[in-house]
């Protein structure tokens, strides 16, 4: 990540029967770095990259909860990574 970039999971909950949809359409945006369908309370998982907390507030406010058959987003703004793709990190 970037000096000053921001970070974040993204946990989304669809309407029925528009996982697929919401899935193809988030995974074009450019701050969307992966895209995880889950069990659970939620049915989509984000991890997402911007600029700053500025830009990360209007990528959720227009691009997230504007997608159609997105009910709902909770976030959490990542603080620091002790390990990615199976190796210990200093991010």
């Amino acid at each position: 990540m970037s000096v000053g970039g921001v970070k974040a999971i993204v946990h989304i909950f669809v309407e029925s029967n528009s996982i697929e949809k919401v899935a193809k359409q988030v995974s074009k945006l450019d701050e969307v770095l992966d895209v995880y369908e889950v069990t659970g309370e939620f049915d989509l998982i984000l991890l997402v990259q911007t600029s700053d907390i500025r830009g990360f507030r209007e990528f959720l406010k227009n691009k997230i909860l504007s997608v159609q058959g997105v009910k709902s987003a909770v976030t959490s703004i990542v603080l620091y990574t002790h390990k990615k793709g199976g190796e210990e990190t200093g991010e």
